[in-house]
């Protein structure tokens, strides 16, 4: 009953407020909706290429030559850390000549320093693209507290006005005017912090992912050292 109340004294706040109010409100609705939208699509995402990523590195745990490396790698062509480690054998295979009997390769220092670099860059460009939309939740968490404080004040100094106009300064004329400004606050609050969480779980999720990633390509040179080159 209380909620109900308190819920339907927010909407008539809400339709009470001016333009300007009804606009802030619409944008920090948006914000909102947006938000909520980017945090589940990365969270699919993030839980696929982490189950992704362990499955491969479980499976190059039973990698006893070359051969099975390309296996491995040819078994997950189609999830991102078997593109990974595609690239970046083939990068391998350009600026070296592998002997198809031995299955050994000579590869001077230089070409090596290549190739570490490549697999680094690789995980950089990984992690860039991990990092797509989630500065609207950062914009969003910083954003919308002062959109919320503009609607504030504008709507005071319209409350301001409509006191003068009325000549009267009483508690039933000033409080609905104070109300109606201060729920734009209350919105962008409602934004804002719900951004903050998500985009800090989100960018602890890229971290995540990072480790793993540089785990994988470790295991990479490893082999390829192991299997390749001695």
């Amino acid at each position: 009953m209380i909620k109900t109340i308190f819920g339907n004294a927010i909407w008539q706040l809400v339709l009470q407020a001016d333009l300007v109010s009804k606009i802030v409100l619409l944008i920090l609705l948006f914000l909102s909706i947006l938000c909520w939208a980017v945090f589940f699509y990365k969270l699919i995402l993030y839980r696929i290429k982490k189950r992704q990523i362990l499955q491969v590195l479980d499976a190059m745990k039973r990698v006893t030559n070359f051969n099975d490396l390309l296996t491995v790698v040819e078994q997950h062509k189609k999830t991102l850390p078997g593109y990974f480690l595609a690239k970046n054998l083939s990068f391998l295979k350009s600026i070296t000549n592998i002997d198809p009997v031995t299955q050994k390769a000579e590869m001077t220092d230089i070409a090596w320093e290549m190739f570490q670099q490549q697999v680094d860059q690789g995980i950089e460009d990984i992690i860039h693209q991990e990092q797509a939309y989630l500065p609207i939740l950062s914009t969003s968490a910083a954003a919308a507290p002062l959109l919320g404080l503009f609607g504030t004040v504008w709507g005071l100094v319209h409350a301001f006005v409509s006191i003068s106009q009325k000549q009267t300064a009483d508690i039933a004329t000033v409080a609905p005017g104070i109300a109606e400004a201060l729920i734009t606050t209350l919105a962008g609050l409602a934004v804002a912090v719900p951004a903050l969480i998500l985009f800090n779980y989100c960018s602890s999720q890229v971290r995540k992912i990072d480790q793993l990633f540089t785990l994988l390509a470790d295991k990479l040179i490893v082999q390829v050292q192991k299997f390749l080159l001695t």
